[in-house]
C-alpha cells in the first residue's frame, strides 16, 4: 500500500500540491484525471521518490520513505514523451531491468516474449528506437515497465502520443496487461473518457488539490462538488444557474422545474443545475422542460451530432444522435431531462449528486 499523508508541495512560493491525502492498495488501478497544471505530475513525481513534499509524509506499506531516493524504490515510471536507450535494441531496452536485477538468461527471454507478445513488439525486437515509429517507442516503454515487475508503475498521460487506433486499444487491454501484477498502477491523464474506460478508482485533482477520490464510476456518477462535476465532464458539464422557492426550481423565461424528491436540505435560494450534453435533446419526452436557446455550431461525427448552443449568457453543448445539420444562430428549443439533475448549492456543493442517474 502507498499512502500519501497530507502532503503539500510549494516551489518558489507557488503551491503546486497542497494537503493530499490517499490510500492506494496493492494491486489497485489508480486514475488521476485533471486539466493540464492540476498537479498530476508533480504528484506523480513525489510518489516516485524525484521529488520530496514540503510538508507530509509519503509511506509505503506502513514504512515512511518520505526522503528515500528513487533509486531505492521499487518503481517504474513511463511518461508522454517516451525514453529509451536510442543505442540498444528494442529486445536489450526491454530486458534491461531484468539484467539490472541480476536474472537469469531464460528469465529475461521468457519475460521479454511475454511483454513483446502483449504489446506487438515482436517483428522489432532487434531494432534500435530511432528505427521505430512513435507508438512502436511507447509500446517499448512500457514493455520495460511492465517486466521491470516494480511495485508502484506511474503512467503519465503514457497513450497521448498514440495514433486513435493503438490508443483506443492499449487503453482497453492495460487493465488486462497489470491485472495480476499485484503492483499499484497510477495512470494520470486529463480524459474523463479515459478514466471511464480504466476503471479503477479515480482521484480529481484541480490546482493542486485532490476534489473527491473513489470508484471511478461513482465519481463519475456522484461528484461531490461543482469543481469535481466540471473536471470529469467532456464535453463541458451545462449549467444553469437558478432559484429554488419551495418545491421549485425558478428562472424568468423558462418553465418552472420541480425539485426533485428527497431533496430537502437544499435551502431556498439560489443554486446552480448541472446536466451532460446527452441530457439534452431536439424532441420532447416525458419528463423533460423546455428550454429556449440559439445555435452556435454543430459537429457532425458520423453517428451523432454535438450542437454547440447559447442560452443567455450560457454556453452548451448537447449531444443527439443522427446527422443534424443545424444553421449557426437558428433559435429553436431544447428539451432538458430534469430526471438526471445534479444540483449545486450557492456554495458549489453538490446537495444530492443525482436523482436516478446521470
Amino acid at each position: 500500500m502507498l499512502e500519501l499523508d497530507t502532503v503539500s508541495k510549494v516551489s518558489n512560493g507557488e503551491a503546486h500540491i497542497s494537503d493530499v491525502s490517499l490510500r492506494l492498495e496493492s494491486g489497485s488501478l489508480n486514475v488521476l484525471l485533471g486539466p493540464t497544471l492540476s498537479g498530476k505530475t508533480s504528484l506523480m513525481r513525489i510518489m516516485a521518490g524525484l521529488d520530496r513534499p514540503t510538508r507530509g509524509r509519503v509511506l509505503s506499506d506502513g514504512r515512511d520513505v518520505t526522503g528515500e531516493a528513487v533509486q531505492k524504490r521499487n518503481v517504474a515510471m513511463v511518461y508522454q514523451q517516451f525514453i529509451n536507450y536510442p543505442a540498444m535494441t528494442v529486445y536489450e531496452n526491454i530486458a534491461s531491468p531484468l539484467r539490472i536485477a541480476g536474472a537469469d538468461t531464460a528469465t529475461i527471454e521468457r519475460e521479454v516474449a511475454r511483454a513483446a507478445e502483449l504489446l506487438r513488439l515482436g517483428p522489432y525486437l532487434q531494432r534500435t528506437p530511432l528505427n521505430l515509429s512513435g507508438g512502436q517507442q511507447q509500446r517499448t516503454a512500457l514493455a520495460r515497465a511492465i517486466v521491470k515487475k516494480a511495485g508502484l508503475v506511474l503512467l503519465d498521460e503514457p497513450l497521448a502520443n498514440l495514433d486513435y487506433k493503438l490508443r483506443e486499444e492499449l487503453r482497453a487491454e492495460l487493465p488486462k496487461i497489470f491485472s495480476e501484477s499485484g503492483a499499484i498502477f497510477v495512470y494520470a491523464t486529463t480524459e474523463p473518457s479515459e478514466a471511464l474506460l480504466l476503471g479503477g478508482r479515480t482521484a480529481t485533482l484541480s490546482q493542486g488539490r485532490v476534489t473527491q477520490f473513489g470508484s471511478t464510476i461513482d465519481v463519475f456518477r456522484e461528484p461531490v462538488d461543482l469543481v469535481t462535476a466540471q473536471t470529469f465532464s467532456d464535453p463541458p458539464m451545462n449549467l444553469l444557474p437558478m432559484e429554488k422557492r419551495q418545491g421549485l426550481f425558478v428562472k424568468p423565461g423558462m418553465r418552472d422545474i420541480a425539485v426533485p424528491a428527497g431533496l430537502t436540505e437544499l435551502a431556498d435560494g439560489p443554486c446552480t443545475l448541472g446536466f451532460r450534453p446527452h441530457n439534452l435533446s431536439l424532441r420532447p419526452a416525458p419528463g423533460t422542460t423546455p428550454i429556449p436557446a440559439r445555435v452556435m455550431v454543430t459537429e457532425i461525427t458520423g453517428s451523432e451530432s454535438y450542437v454547440h448552443l447559447i442560452h443567455e449568457d450560457q454556453r452548451w453543448v448537447m449531444l443527439t444522435m443522427g446527422i443534424h445539420d443545424i444553421d449557426a444562430d437558428e433559435a429553436l428549443e431544447v428539451h432538458l431531462d430534469t430526471q438526471h439533475l445534479l444540483v449545486f448549492d450557492r456554495d458549489g456543493r453538490t446537495v444530492r449528486a443525482r436523482t436516478t442517474g446521470a
